[in-house]
């Protein structure tokens, strides 16, 4: 089968000619944290994926799915609704949790309800339990939903993933990968811990033993997780749904790193997406098309048979119609102001920072206690040690503008803003941005204030209380937090 067929196998599938529920596809839709696209199959060193690399093998492996956003929040918001986040008041991180989605929008694991399908958050196999929702408007994890006076998302948390009565769709978050104090003991009980010798780093960071290690232990975690895929795989077995159910695999944004999460580069956008289904898709497939939070919306809900809302920004990936670009976005982030946009197309990447003035290193306290190449790098940075590439990340200011070639480029080191060989080019993907500006309402432009988190409070208690913890950290050690959390929190709680 071809893959420009897909589509119109999907549309004979589900245009309504089944009739009984059985017969439609259960849905289980995999989301694993912070992670690029670091797995095996998409040619990521030292890093043992054997289930992914399966998926791949046997079902689509997308190699151009960009985020709408590289920050947790504002991805799985677009992603529940079916709309990019900024057009809903939904892209500053962990805001507006008591303000209801306009009315006009409308959760699609309601949608899925109202066509009859199960909705299922998390599942018992896989680290705490997968239950993490995680989205920019009021909501509640279980229950119904009118967005009036109840805000349910699911029908039930961490269910068998069986089709008894019904279909089923099934949401579940792989926690492991980002960034914990659970790191250094997944690692330790490996029985195959990556050799921090055996990585491989991108150019724009620094080569040093810490990094290197911080690296393998990430590296550990997307192990971890592979196993855990293999888990919820078995489950389908054992409950009779393996051959009919669709997996989409995902990341919510880029790897909690240098360049990555928070920031509109490509290795805080680029994320794995992998669909698998035994029962049409015969062998493996690499398509290069363009995809985003949105498209995946709207192909679960083509899949489930659901009409797509009219205000929906995406299409389902089985279309034969393929997106010019996708639109991402960085807001607020916790303490920290910034406003950037990028446009990606198949082979170019454009991106506006408004607030140029605040740096890329933005002493921001989460990343504070979550990056220890930052650390290490800003060191050498001060002893003057890194290179032209690896030292713009500390740089007093970003680049009010920037143009990369991703082909030539894929580790955006080149800005070709300034190259009249590219003006051509960087005129276009200007006006591509013009162009989602003028159609659309950008949220993320109004003036909101942002809101000092207890982060903030927690790296001034570190430095001040547990300097011995706060100089493991400035030396780039991946550091068990758990304990000095639990003093902050109990001393917190005593002040309150």
């Amino acid at each position: 089968m071809k893959l420009n067929n897909y589509y119109i196998l999907f549309v004979l599938l589900f245009s309504g000619q089944i009739i009984n529920a059985q017969d439609r596809p259960n849905i289980l839709l995999v989301m694993a944290e912070d992670i690029s696209t670091d797995l095996a199959c998409y040619g990521m060193e030292a890093v043992k994926t054997p289930t992914f690399d399966r998926l791949a093998e046997e079902g689509i492996k997308y190699t151009n799915c960009i985020g709408t956003n590289s920050i947790c929040s504002p991805s799985r918001s677009a992603l529940m609704v079916g709309a990019h986040q900024n057009i809903t008041n939904a892209q500053n991180h962990r805001s507006n949790r008591n303000t209801p989605l306009d009315n006009k929008f409308v959760p699609i694991t309601k949608l899925l309800q109202d066509v009859g399908y199960k909705t299922i958050i998390g599942n018992e196999n896989v680290f705490s339990k997968g239950e993490k929702i995680d989205c920019n408007f009021k909501f509640k994890p279980v229950g119904t939903y009118n967005g009036i006076d109840n805000f349910g998302l699911f029908n039930v948390k961490s269910a068998k993933t069986d089709d008894k009565q019904k279909p089923f769709f099934a949401q579940v978050q792989l926690k492991v990968t980002h960034r914990g104090n659970w790191w250094n003991d997944i690692r330790a009980k490996s029985a195959h811990p990556v050799d921090p010798k055996d990585v491989v780093l991108p150019p724009f960071m620094a080569d040093t033993p810490e990094i290197r290690l911080d690296w393998a232990t990430y590296l550990d975690q997307i192990e971890y997780a592979d196993n855990e895929m293999q888990l919820l795989l078995d489950e389908l077995k054992e409950n009779g749904t393996y051959n009919n159910t669709i997996i989409i695999f995902i990341g919510d944004n880029g790897r909690c790193n240098i360049r990555g999460k928070g920031y509109v580069f490509d290795s805080g956008l680029r994320i794995p997406l992998i669909v698998w289904y035994p029962k049409e898709f015969k062998g493996g497939k690499v398509d290069d098309k363009l995809v985003t939070f949105s498209d995946l919306s709207a192909t679960i809900l083509s899949l489930a048979g659901a009409e797509i809302p009219t205000y929906a920004t995406g299409t389902s990936i089985f279309d034969k119609e393929e997106r010019t670009y996708v639109y991402s976005a960085r807001d607020i982030w916790d303490e920290i102001k910034d406003r950037s946009r990028a446009i990606t197309t198949k082979r170019y990447k454009y991106i506006k920072n408004y607030f140029a003035d605040v740096p890329y290193d933005a002493h921001q306290a989460y990343l504070e206690y979550n990056r220890p190449a930052v650390h290490v790098m800003r060191k050498l940075n001060k002893e003057d040690k890194l290179n032209e590439y690896q030292s713009l990340f500390f740089a007093s200011s970003k680049e009010e503008e920037a143009l990369y070639d991703l082909k030539k480029d894929p580790h955006e080191l080149h800005n070709l803003i300034n190259d009249e060989k590219y003006k051509k080019i960087s005129d276009q993907l200007k006006g591509y941005m013009a162009e989602w500006q003028t159609e659309h309402i950008d949220r993320g432009f109004e003036d909101t204030k942002p809101e000092a988190p207890k982060s903030v409070a927690f790296v001034a208690f570190l430095k001040a209380e547990l300097p011995t913890v706060w100089t493991a950290l400035e030396e780039g050690k991946v550091v068990d937090l758990s304990e000095a959390q639990a003093v902050f929190k109990a001393r917190n709680k005593k002040v309150n």
